[in-house]
């Protein structure tokens, strides 16, 4: 029997004798079901269907629900089934709704910009944002090219961690769709890389995590970069699961550096190196500084 109900978990039992099932079919009497059972059996009976290639199994099927159903254990365990799943539909219709609510407002803030209407301020933070990351961009490539100029040929050690293997760790750009920015309400230690890395990663794998090194009472925030642009799209769209954090992205013209070959635990580390901590704290500020006015507008 145990066999039999890991091979039926799909098959509703109180339909298959024509009962209502859900809360009214758990509500059924023994004798409510015996009486479907005859009832269905007299017109299921392969005898009476001869002509039909599938009557014998219908008819097997109608005996093993009928026995299924008439053990009160089983029967148990198989109303808590249809409860977990109607349960999960409805969480599934409910994300559902609230996937649908952010294209439609997504669609109408574009279909708003295309008419010219006039910005909202939370557009119009949108926007100091975008310029903003640009900035940022402009920054860190600026400050590659330098390192990169001053690095003595292969022995040199990259300020954004060692050399390994021999293999170049600069010039490699990430892609301007996989970055994501982070933030929360509280201090930067109330989330560690690693852990950003696991909350992350169930949208696809995660190519770095870089948190603000500067301590705050009032607010943390850092940066992730996804492997893919698809990856940093779902974590977007389903960002209503890692509440309370705030995501973003950061959209650039061009890419920031990043590393070809990364061990893990440089990858889920802060990025440490002369000049970088600098340009880090500055990067940060603007951030903030964006953010701060989106909040006030």
């Amino acid at each position: 029997m145990a066999a039999m109900g890991q091979a039926d978990d799909d098959i509703d039992h109180y339909e298959v004798l024509c009962l209502p099932s859900g809360e009214e079919g758990a509500a059924l009497t023994i004798e409510q079901i015996e009486k479907a059972y005859r009832t269905q059996s007299r017109l299921r009976h392969p005898d009476k269907r001869p002509d039909d290639p599938n009557a014998t199994a219908d008819f097997q099927l109608l005996s093993s629900s009928y026995k299924l159903l008439r053990d009160e254990s089983l029967r148990r365990q198989f109303d808590a089934r249809l409860r977990g799943r109607r349960e999960a539909a409805a969480r599934a219709a409910a994300a559902g709704v609230k996937r649908r609510k952010a294209v439609s407002d997504l669609e109408e803030r574009e279909r708003a910009a295309a008419a010219g209407q006039p910005a909202n301020p939370e557009e119009l933070a949108k926007r100091e944002m975008k310029r903003m990351a640009a900035d940022i961009e402009r920054e860190l490539e600026e400050f590659r090219v330098a390192k990169q100029a001053a690095a003595s040929g292969a022995a040199a050690t990259s300020a954004y961690g060692d050399k390994k293997s021999g293999a170049s760790q600069d010039g490699v750009k990430t892609d301007k769709g996989k970055i994501l920015k982070v933030s929360w309400d509280g201090s930067a230690d109330s989330y560690t890389a690693a852990k950003l890395e696991e909350l992350f990663q169930k949208f696809g794998k995660v190519e770095d995590v870089v948190i603000k090194t500067r301590k705050s009472r009032s607010k943390g925030s850092a940066i992730v970069v996804m492997g893919t642009k698809e990856a940093a799209l779902l974590a977007m769209q389903n960002h209503f699961s890692l509440f309370p954090l705030n995501v973003a992205p950061i959209q650039e013209k061009g890419g920031l550096s990043a590393r070809s070959t990364q061990t893990p635990e440089s990858r889920t580390s802060n990025i440490d190196g002369t000049g970088f901590s600098d340009l880090e704290a500055s990067v940060f500020r603007k951030l903030q500084e964006a953010q701060k006015r989106k909040q006030c507008g």
